[in-house]
């Protein structure tokens, strides 16, 4: 009986490119070569590699290899607030907060 020679991907030789989706991540809309594919406690995962941090992991559904209704259901959304409406709702509750204590005394 004839045996396959290779059964495991060549080390040298990259998947293609997966660029950044999730709409949180600081590298969102950056493209990646993937040198592999794998589950890791259930997730499944991209080896990504970056010019200067190396390689690294990611989730497969962060990324434009995910499932199409899963990136559909997160920019599905809108988002309500900012990073900056945030700021500026704890700054208001700050300064209400601080009004509030001077009439109390």
């Amino acid at each position: 009986m004839a045996r396959p020679r290779q059964t495991a991907l060549q080390s040298n030789r990259p998947l293609g490119s997966a660029e950044v989706t999730h709409p949180f991540h600081p590298l969102r809309g950056q493209r990646f070569v993937v040198l592999k594919v794998r589950r890791v406690a259930g997730v499944e995962s991209l080896s990504l590699r970056h010019a200067e941090l190396g390689s690294f992991a990611m989730p497969r559904e962060w990324t434009d290899w995910g499932s199409p209704d899963t990136q559909a259901a997160a920019s599905a959304e809108p988002l309500y607030f900012d990073g900056f409406a945030l700021l500026a709702l704890a700054e208001l509750v700050v300064s209400v907060s601080r009004r509030h204590c001077k009439v109390d005394q």
